[in-house]
């Protein structure tokens, strides 16, 4: 869990450790309710428009930290949570013993430790990192700048998914931009504010259809984001949609690769966005109903 607030694909790998098939696939199906690096500027850039927007600022900081603590924490339970439920499920069995034998200690082997952290953990991730990115760009591109009638393949789908998304207390912009950003979360928001001038037609903001782009003014940002039609509930259920959705591409290709089962990959995958799109649903039927 410790080792899924880096990278969820790092952590998968790092469930080896565990002796018990059984529980290291519940650990595995569980990892993703831990927020990875791709998803904590998500969450604190939208917690610093919106939820620190609310109060003074000489409060918004704290306000702001508060609100990604929480959405954390509430990763942290989702993990107990659904542990719980699987391992008295689909996964029974008696629970096993962990014990840590320390071994002998000798002189440190300091090059070894180098290749092994660099070649066999970092760079083997970060290839399949590419390997998977390089696609989404064209993806991108061609979505955006592909012509169906009156406006691009992104803007049909964008309007086809609205419905949904207002259901859900989001918009068919986000449910696009985490389509597209499968291979990874990283993108999500500059994929929110290319789709957004797509859509809204900011003038003056971006490089073009199809080309991702980031803001250095969390005004800037906050404006068009405003312009595609965000909220306050659209920031709340953004934030919880950003703890509980699909895992990026790569960490479900190390789940196929550390499981060997396309099955649990695809429980792995479908579980937590459908967990997602449940607490989405219900947040935004209570606010409405409060407002």
């Amino acid at each position: 869990m410790a080792m899924g607030w880096g990278c969820n694909a790092a952590a998968i790998v790092s469930t080896r450790i565990i002796d018990s098939p059984r529980e290291r696939l519940i650990a595995i199906i569980t990892n993703n309710f831990s927020l990875c690096n791709g998803r904590w500027p998500t969450q604190i850039l939208i917690a610093s428009i919106f939820i620190g927007g609310l109060v003074p600022a000489h409060l918004a900081g704290a306000v702001s930290a508060l609100s990604v603590v929480g959405v954390a924490v509430l990763g942290v339970f989702l993990t107990f949570a659904v542990s719980w439920f699987l391992s008295r499920t689909v996964l029974r069995g008696e629970a096993s013993a962990f014990s840590l034998e320390l071994p002998p200690y000798r002189p440190p082997r300091v090059l070894q430790t180098i290749y092994t952290s660099i070649i066999d953990r970092t760079l083997i991730v970060l290839w399949r990192a590419v390997i998977f990115a390089a696609p989404a760009g064209a993806v991108i591109w061609l979505l955006s700048n592909i012509q169906a009638g009156d406006g691009s393949l992104a803007v049909w789908l964008i309007d086809a998914l609205d419905p949904f998304g207002f259901v859900l207390g989001l918009s068919g912009i986000i449910l696009v931009a985490y389509i597209i950003a499968v291979p990874a979360n990283e993108i999500v928001i500059p994929t929110i504010l290319m789709l957004t001038v797509l859509v809204a037609g900011v003038p003056g903001v971006g490089a073009g259809a199809g080309v991702m782009f980031e803001l250095d003014s969390q005004t800037a940002t906050a404006a068009v984001l405003e312009a595609g039609g965000f909220t306050l509930l659209t920031a709340v259920c953004l934030m919880l949609f950003s703890l509980v959705h699909n895992p990026c591409s790569t960490t479900l290709y190390t789940i196929w690769k550390e499981t060997r089962s396309a099955r649990w990959t695809a429980v792995s995958a479908l579980l937590p966005v459908a967990m997602g799109f449940v607490l989405c649903f219900a947040v935004a039927q209570v606010w409405r109903a409060l407002t």
